[in-house]
């Protein structure tokens, strides 16, 4: 069932915000880096125009909307599942169309945390006259936005890390050997989850031990960036990450680049960005504010055990993807999921609430539906102060 947000909401605002959110779903893996939007015009209790973003750069919902609307959306209300931006971007701002239409009311679900909107687009509305009702389902619509949402508050790309494991933690035996712990069916859905974010990170272990091409699938029509944390620049220019790179970005973060490798690699489309570090490695907040300012609003680290330990160890993390197989490895030369020292206490380690499990038939797992063979589950850091 949905939520409201807001439990006074009125029972007709719920029932048109799920079509709007409804509507906001089907750009998935679209939008990047801009938010899935709906939007539903409602007069006299029927639908004069519905419309969602498909992609950034297209017109955005409300817009395309009022169009179809015309002379019906005077004296209409309007839904939108998050407060019209009022500031110009690749297209204008859509509160001043939307102020000019005659609407009788806006309902919006949540506010833009964005810092050029962030109440502003609500503002101008009730200047202009129109009724404003804000946050109706609110709880539902910063769910489905929220790597948007953690990106715009915390000025770094929202950071999912996902790891496929056994049931004792272990993702590749003491040789490497890691094909495979999960089922054909949780690495569709590893590949698929891929199209939700901007880009996808490994290190330079995992990218020299298995030669990934780390692609999204089904594909997506936006840019899908590839990044490989490699403080000594050691990509294979013939990686098939290297050779691919004109057709999906590729990145490499290092903290040295030798000429000769350089040249190599960006002959091939790669981009090679020189970070600062200490003790050998990146500096994961310097890296992660870079792909901010170069666009990247959300990032699924995908391994291996020593970057992901490092993420954990930052504090770096917004959620967590576990994929566990049925499967037992043991051996204290295993190699865990998360690499590093590890805290020294349990207390200092990083606690989790935990989601919903999405697949799974696994003994032992959470109830989930039966019709796959792998359990996936995501976690939460606690925060103080919550999310």
């Amino acid at each position: 069932m949905p939520t409201t947000g807001r439990q006074s909401a009125p029972r007709d605002d719920v029932f048109w915000m799920a079509r709007t959110l409804d509507l906001a779903e089907r750009g998935r893996g679209e939008t990047n880096p801009n938010p899935m939007v709906g939007c539903v015009i409602v007069k006299d209790d029927r639908v004069v125009a519905e419309a969602w973003h498909r992609r950034a750069g297209a017109p955005h919902a409300e817009v395309l909307a009022l169009e179809r609307a015309g002379v019906n959306a005077r004296g209409a209300t309007l839904y939108v599942n998050l407060e019209p931006c009022a500031h110009q971007g690749r297209t204008p701002p859509c509160a001043p169309s939307l102020a000019a239409a005659g609407l009788r009311r806006v309902v919006v679900a949540a506010r833009d945390p964005n810092p050029a909107v962030d109440g502003r687009g609500l503002a101008l509305l009730r200047r202009a006259g129109v009724a404003v009702t804000a946050g109706v389902m609110e709880s539902d619509a910063l769910l489905l936005n929220e790597p948007f949402m953690v990106a715009a508050r915390r000025r770094r790309p929202f950071v999912l890390l996902k790891a496929a494991l056994t049931l004792d933690g272990m993702i590749a035996t003491r040789s490497g050997d890691s094909k495979w712990i999960t089922s054909p069916a949780q690495r569709d859905e590893a590949r698929r989850m891929r199209r939700r974010h901007d880009a996808v990170a490994i290190g330079i272990g995992t990218a020299l031990a298995d030669d990934p091409l780390l692609l999204p699938r089904p594909a997506v029509r936006r840019p899908f960036h590839r990044i490989v944390f490699d403080s000594s620049l050691r990509l294979p220019p013939d990686s098939r990450l290297a050779r691919s790179a004109r057709r999906s970005p590729v990145w490499v973060i290092c903290l040295r680049a030798d000429p000769r490798r350089r040249r190599r690699l960006e002959a091939r489309g790669v981009n090679v960005v020189v970070a600062p570090g200490r003790a050998g490695r990146v500096s994961l907040p310097w890296a992660l504010v870079e792909m901010r300012r170069r666009g990247l609003w959300s990032l699924m680290v995908e391994g291996g055990s020593e970057l992901l330990g490092s993420f954990l160890a930052a504090r770096l993390v917004d959620q967590v993807a576990l994929f566990r197989a049925p499967l037992l490895l043991g051996g204290r030369d295993s190699r865990p999921a998360f690499g590093g020292h590890g805290p020294a206490r349990v207390r200092e380690g990083l606690h989790l609430t935990r989601r919903s499990p999405l697949l799974g038939r696994d003994r032992g797992a959470e109830a989930a539906p039966p019709s796959y063979d792998g359990l996936f589950q995501l976690w939460y850091p606690h925060r103080a102060g919550g999310r």
